[in-house]
């Protein structure tokens, strides 16, 4: 099936399907509420099942010429800084899973896939309001006007209006962390780091950092938990003696991140609940609309990028006159993944924050002795993660009942 495509929503997710349907053959209209595409976050993390979409689309060589790919992950204490445990990533995944593991800047990721669809694809400056089914149609109500076409993507953020629309609206849970996020010139440091990854694991929070550009920046985010409701935004400013005040007694290491910080932000992270369904009618959803994720297993962007190539699959195999049925496809196919990432990654933060020493304790015997016994594992089982294959997924039509050919062959 071909047709026309409307995707509320410019970001990771959104351009991905963008790319994904446009190859499959779909006219595509991508609307996007911000005045112009810029510089929004800093690092992202794409891991191996992210990557292997990247691939498809011809953007692999481009990601590696934007990105950093550390060679070890290094767990380690909060107060010390000794190291817990280290997981080999490179060459190690791209042998495991198939692709490799990178660390790159948001903006830099956002302009590979924005410059890789024609300029008049993204309409910008257009907020979508609303979204509604009429017969044989899908409608995005925007604050110029609706936009018509065959489906339409609800690809617009935590805050989804098309969420909303189609299933009412719902407050974000606050999870109860703030996360302070900057980055660092390496040059401003004491500490000599090596270009690998970190996670400095610590009583009600922690501290990951990872390389940026080349090397030239350090990205540092920085988990607090706290009772006090914060603005969810990636832009709200924090002060170099907040962010300090959050990790009193922590390692020589982030104090040393603080005090190189020139321009920091915070913002609360929240999420949702598994939602029961993604689709009604010819309208669905995708990446945080559907599913947003916290970062405690690092997969919000990839889970996007996932949802992107298997729509595309799933109604680039319906019939005519099958959008409906696709779309529900995709939400059957992507919903038990996606569902099972958001629980584990809301179950890690327990272990991640622990608050007991003796808690922390245990938890660190188990990684000496997953050190010993099974050295190249990850220690958040994140296997099943990054081994899956999505670009496939979704591609051949469903396969009929026991029977049900047979008897459409009779009938004929």
């Amino acid at each position: 099936m071909t047709g026309r495509a409307l995707i509320a929503g410019a970001g990771l997710g959104g351009l991905t399907a963008a790319l994904c349907l446009r190859r499959a053959g779909w006219d595509v209209e991508v609307l996007e509420r911000a005045p112009a595409i810029g510089e929004v976050g800093a690092g992202i993390q794409i891991s191996p099942n992210a990557v292997k979409v990247l691939r498809a689309l011809g953007l692999e060589e481009g990601l590696r010429a934007i990105a950093v790919e550390p060679a070890h992950f290094h767990g380690m204490d909060w107060k010390s800084g000794r190291r817990l445990y280290r997981t080999p990533i490179a060459p190690g995944f791209e042998e495991r899973f198939g692709a490799g593991y990178f660390h790159v800047h948001r903006a830099d990721l956002h302009a590979l896939l924005a410059d890789a669809l024609p300029h008049n694809c993204i309409r910008t400056g257009v907020a979508v309001t609303a979204a509604r089914t009429e017969g044989a149609e899908a409608v995005l109500e925007t604050d110029s006007g609706p936009r018509r076409a065959d489906v339409a993507i609800g690809a617009d953020g935590i805050h989804s209006a098309v969420r909303a629309s189609l299933f009412g609206p719902e407050n974000p849970r606050f999870t109860g962390n703030i996360a302070f996020r900057f980055t660092v010139d390496p040059a401003r440091l004491q500490h000599a780091l090596p270009r690998d990854a970190m996670n400095l694991l610590g009583p009600a929070g922690h501290v990951v950092l990872y390389y940026l550009r080349g090397g030239a920046l350090l990205n540092v985010v920085a988990v607090h938990e706290t009772r006090s409701w914060e603005e969810e935004s990636w832009s709200t400013p924090a002060s170099r003696e907040e962010v300090a005040a959050a990790f009193p007694g922590w390692a020589p290491l982030v104090q040393d991140l603080i005090a190189a910080s020139e321009e920091r932000f915070k913002w609360s992270l929240n999420d949702r609940d598994p939602l029961e369904r993604w689709s009604a009618g010819r309208i669905t959803l995708l990446g945080d609309a559907a599913h947003p994720m916290l970062p405690f297993l690092a997969q919000g962007a990839a889970m996007a990028i996932e949802d992107g190539i298997v729509l595309a699959n799933c109604l680039a195999a319906a019939g005519r006159d099958e959008a409906e049925a696709a779309l529900s496809r995709y939400e059957a196919l992507r919903k038990p993944r996606t569902s099972r990432v958001q629980l584990g990654a809301r179950a890690r933060a327990a272990s991640m924050h622990l608050r007991s020493p003796w808690a922390r304790l245990r938890r660190n015997l188990g990684y000496a002795w997953g050190n010993l016994v099974a050295r190249g594992r990850t220690k958040h089982a994140g296997e099943w993660i990054y081994a899956h294959d999505p670009v496939a997924e979704g591609k051949a039509p469903p396969t009929p009942p026991p029977g049900e050919g047979e008897a459409a062959r009779g009938a004929a």
